[in-house]
């Protein structure tokens, strides 16, 4: 119960259940007091009319007429309370037995207690409203009606706000039980969930309820959440034992570079053969851990605050100037045909993207024996900046394309070259950085990768033909 009244939904639902029992309280009472205020106006305009009609009477014939017609009206069933009497309050005619002292010395409107003629003194007193009018010979004249009907009107209008308040306190406060149980159950269910997922279970998602309230919209949010957790979790535990797998190697010949410099002959020329092999794997493993670096910062987003302008065809030129000499020497025609093509992103990840696309086309996209042939296109095609890489070379199986996009994924028939499996893996965390996507096809023969990114929004042209 205490966990129940510290909720929030049992805050909200007895705040507005407050709210209501004023607006109801508010309605009823207004109600009630118009209710009492038309039974009084209609009590008033009955006596008004017969005071008129008794002021006639006494025109006509004097006190004696008027006391006739009080005695004659007051004895009819449900009459109304008439009074004449002297200025000292001895009654002369009527149906009233007691008033109060000097009520009759006050002219005018009055409410007053009274008893009818022939209550004792000992019976209860009853309320009524009535006129009272001074006449010659110093007599006076009282005319008033019986507000039983007010206080019965009242007494019931009070029961039922009393009534109405208590339904609604009751009403609202098992509602507010059962809802803000319904809530509490499935919050402690996530609870629960959390804390398994905490203790490891990253398999582990919030429960929902099927309803699509905002408990079921935040569930699927965070279960969102999670399964990119879980994803991250498992690309890093493939990642660690990638490295641990892939980088033994490299270790491993560092190591017996150096075991075999110790053992070899003292001379410097055998310690400067040794030094340069084992630089030359450092920058190896030195590549790798950049490259990783790289997809790691990409993946998370780091690098958006460093996006701008830049012109994606520019880049592409600037790449295929960079590798036309080593293009040359392994026998390959490289052509790149880039016009303008404006997009926002980071100038530094897009090249690197492009140089390693180029790179592995001009090292695999030959058959062995032939000339090869590298196209590097860039063009719009709608709202979307297209680059493609395109090779003549063996090209890749339609079942290895999606795992190749991996990080430390090498075919077999790459593995007699040097490379890290990591730079198509960079190229796909840089497209999702960019809002883009990248793509492996076939080019019959060959391999062709498809790099899509969103186009800058300030290009006016609708496409560009290169």
């Amino acid at each position: 119960m205490r966990s129940l009244l510290s909720t929030t939904a049992f805050k909200i639902i007895a705040a507005y259940l407050f709210i209501f029992v004023l607006f109801a309280g508010f309605v009823i009472g207004w109600l009630g007091f118009a209710t009492q205020r038309q039974l009084t106006d209609q009590l008033t305009e009955t006596i008004t009319a017969e005071v008129r009609g008794l002021a006639e009477q006494y025109a006509i014939g004097g006190i004696r007429r008027l006391v006739d017609v009080v005695e004659e009206r007051g004895n009819r069933p449900g009459a109304s309370l008439y009074l004449v009497a002297t200025f000292s309050g001895v009654p002369i005619a009527g149906n009233i037995g007691d008033l109060p002292s000097g009520t009759l010395g006050r002219p005018g409107w009055i409410e007053t207690d009274y008893r009818r003629a022939g209550e004792s003194a000992t019976d209860r007193p009853h309320r009524a409203i009535a006129q009272v009018f001074g006449l010659p010979g110093n007599f006076r004249l009282l005319v008033g009606r019986d507000l039983e009907d007010r206080d019965r009107m009242r007494d019931i209008f009070g029961r039922g706000f009393r009534m109405s308040l208590l339904v609604a306190l009751v009403l609202g406060l098992l509602g507010a039980y059962f809802v803000t149980r319904r809530v509490l159950k499935r919050v402690d269910a996530m609870t629960d969930m959390s804390r398994r997922i905490m203790d490891g279970d990253l398999t582990g998602r919030l429960p929902t309820g099927g309803s699509r309230d905002e408990l079921d919209r935040l569930a699927g949010s965070v279960n969102d959440m999670l399964g990119r957790i879980e994803a991250l979790m498992a690309g890093m535990k493939e990642v660690s034992d990638n490295i641990a797998h892939d980088l033994k190697t490299p270790l491993t010949r560092l190591r017996n570079k150096a075991e075999e410099a110790l053992r070899g002959e003292a001379s410097d020329e055998a310690y400067r053969t040794a030094l340069t092999g084992i630089i030359e794997e450092s920058d190896g493993l030195i590549r790798t851990f950049n490259a990783l670096l790289m997809i790691a910062r990409a993946e998370a987003g780091n690098q958006r605050e460093g996006m701008g302008p830049v012109d994606l065809g520019e880049i592409a030129r600037g790449v295929g100037e960079l590798y036309e000499p080593v293009a040359d020497e392994a026998g390959v025609t490289l052509t790149v045909a880039a016009g303008p093509m404006p997009v926002t992103g980071s100038r530094e990840l897009l090249s690197q993207v492009i140089a390693n696309l180029v790179d592995n086309a001009v090292k695999y996209g030959r058959v062995e024996g032939q000339a090869g042939e590298v196209t590097v296109t860039v063009a719009a095609e709608g709202t979307e900046a297209v680059l493609t890489v395109a090779d003549r070379g063996p090209g890749i199986a339609d079942a290895d394309r999606g795992r190749v996009l991996d990080r430390f994924v090498r075919l077999e028939t790459s593995r007699s070259r040097p490379g890290s499996g990591l730079g198509l893996s960079l190229a796909a965390a840089v497209a999702r950085l960019h809002g883009g996507s990248i793509a492996l096809g076939d080019n019959q023969p060959g391999l062709k990768v498809t790099l899509r990114l969103p186009r800058s929004a300030d290009d006016p042209r609708a496409a560009i033909k290169t």
